[in-house]
């Protein structure tokens, strides 16, 4: 049990319906945790949503990450792709990469706008996510 992963990672990028169970029963321990660690996205004008659950990722949103605004959308969501296609390769493989770390597979689409505010998080969650694990999932040298 020790080495449970010590983040869970859920991205769901869903059209307009909600699939999963909120009737679910949790400690009030996991209960403060998830509180406070988990950063939610939904927009109505988008009908897409990302739901980040990461111990540490919400503060460091706040206080370290780039100001909203600081990137375009048009730059986001370049990078975006980038980061999701080579996460996606190494959840495929986890002979090679540590299947902890890559769980769950990322459904973005590059051809569908999910508006600044999604990407804004999603980017920020892979710099935060590569300084952390100390990862590199691109060429580009993960900064702030």
């Amino acid at each position: 049990m020790k080495k449970l992963v010590p983040f869970i990672i859920i991205l769901a990028l869903i059209a307009s319906c909600k699939s999963y169970n909120s009737n679910q029963t949790i400690n009030n321990a996991d209960t403060n945790l998830v509180q406070n660690d988990t950063v939610s996205i939904s927009s109505d004008e988008t009908d897409y949503e990302i739901i980040i659950i990461e111990p540490g990722f919400n503060q460091w949103l706040v206080g370290t990450a780039r100001p909203r605004g600081f990137h375009s959308q048009q730059f986001l969501e370049t990078r975006n792709a980038l980061f999701v296609q080579a996460w996606n390769q190494r959840n495929l493989q986890p002979q090679v990469y540590d299947p902890n770390l890559y769980e769950l597979r990322i459904d973005y689409d590059t051809r569908t706008d999910y508006g600044y505010e999604v990407n804004y998080k999603l980017f920020n969650y892979f710099i935060y996510f590569q300084l952390k694990y100390k990862q590199r999932l691109t060429s580009f040298v993960p900064r702030i």
